[in-house]
């Protein structure tokens, strides 16, 4: 009955074909949809580990610096430096933007970080051409992913800065590249106001009565000052001495400068828990849709093979071939078209992959998972099938 399982495929084997190739599109999509999700992830993790962090130092009560918005005073990393347990405090800025690029421009993380040298905390772990920053204002290191080259020109607010390193998967949670500068230039591009905001803000408060009494000028000075100056980072990157835990240094932090700190762990699940929690989501419903057309296509096929060997079939039962015997070669047809498009959708998705402006991670464990998975929606997909040929009468074989 092998025999006959396969000979049936050979006499249709064009429909088996054609429709393994569409089936197995569907897979591709539905293995490129699962390596989208892996890619969100490894971005997440790629992203505390590039940053050379033990521990987060952020504004109270906030999810900072990369799923809520975070400013604290750039002055409180000396005082973090002296805390028990506390190898490196560095200052670091984060802000998700458009880079200008000559006439065009690219949606990238621009990264101030702290004068120092590499090893320090918010700076590129390793380059892969050039060098790193070393000069106070405009130059930058940047991510192969924003298509630049060593020499190039980027624009970020009213500045430009040549291009003097490239980096590799240095991404944000969302998958942006990274695009590194001097810290005092990043504060500036994301904390000091325009001119013409400047003096807005000087005749708003200038036209408060409060300000137009003797004597109050200099604090009208000092106020706008305070508004409009960019003395202020998103969070301090801690890396602790060795024989510490990460409790160990957080506590008094907390305690004692009023911050809020987190450690990898926790970094970790606000950015895969909380940050991709509903793309996680909506890409699962997409997985259950794509599963459920699968199952339909491959339902819809095998009836239709069934339904013309209906006397087939009725010839088969009459000369005393067994129901079990009739459902396993339905079945086995039903597992080849399901091998058929697995193979076709593996191929798919690993030539498709790179193609995607996402980072897309397929891993061997997704692709196992699947092909179980399709074999599994096969032999489900089967059964309106093996319960229409059971009910086929024998007599329908001499009528």
């Amino acid at each position: 009955m092998i025999s006959l399982a396969g000979r049936d495929i050979l006499h249709a084997w064009g429909k088996f074909i054609f429709t393994g190739i569409g089936l197995g599109l569907l897979i591709g999509v539905t293995l490129t949809m699962a390596g989208v999700y892996r890619g969100m992830v490894d971005d997440g993790k790629v992203l505390l580990d590039n940053s050379g962090a033990d521990l987060w130092v952020v504004q109270k009560d906030t999810l900072g610096p990369y799923a809520e918005s975070s400013s604290i005073p750039d002055d409180l990393w000396r005082s973090i430096r002296t805390m028990p347990g506390v190898a490196q405090a560095a200052n670091v800025t984060y802000l998700t933007m458009q880079v200008g690029k000559g006439d065009a421009d690219v949606r990238a993380m621009v990264v101030g970080i702290t004068a120092g040298e590499p090893g320090v905390p918010g700076w590129p772990p390793h380059l892969v051409a050039g060098r790193q920053i070393t000069r106070g204002h405009y130059e930058a290191v940047a991510d192969r992913a924003t298509g630049v080259r060593l020499g190039d020109v980027l624009s970020i607010r009213r500045n430009r800065y040549v291009v003097v390193g490239l980096a590799h998967r240095m991404v944000s949670s969302s998958g942006d590249p990274m695009v590194f500068i001097p810290l005092k230039d990043a504060q500036e591009a994301q904390f000091l106001k325009d001119n013409d905001a400047i003096l807005m803000q000087r005749r708003r408060t200038g036209a408060n009565p409060a300000f137009n009494r003797p004597g109050v000028p200099d604090l009208l000075d000092a106020v706008i000052d305070s508004q409009t100056g960019n003395s202020y980072v998103n969070a301090v990157l801690v890396r602790i001495r060795p024989g510490f835990t990460p409790q160990e240094v957080a506590e008094p932090i907390r305690r004692w400068k009023r911050l809020t700190v987190y450690d990898r762990a926790q970094m970790e699940e606000i950015l895969i828990g909380k940050l991709i929690a509903t793309s996680a989501r909506q890409i699962g419903m997409f997985l259950v849709i794509l599963a459920l057309v699968s199952a339909a296509i491959v339902a819809f096929i095998i009836y239709t093979l069934t339904m013309d060997k209906i006397r087939e079939i009725a010839v088969l039962k009459l000369i005393g071939t067994r129901n079990r015997t009739i459902a396993s070669m339905i079945i086995q047809q039903s597992l080849v078209l399901g091998v058929i498009g697995f193979v076709v959708g593996k191929i798919t998705a690993t030539f498709a992959a790179p193609l995607f402006p996402k980072y897309v991670l397929l891993v061997p464990i997704d692709s196992v998972v699947g092909f179980f998975a399709v074999l599994a929606i096969c032999v489900l997909s089967s059964l309106i099938a093996i319960r229409m040929a059971l009910a086929v009468d024998p007599a329908e074989a001499i009528g």
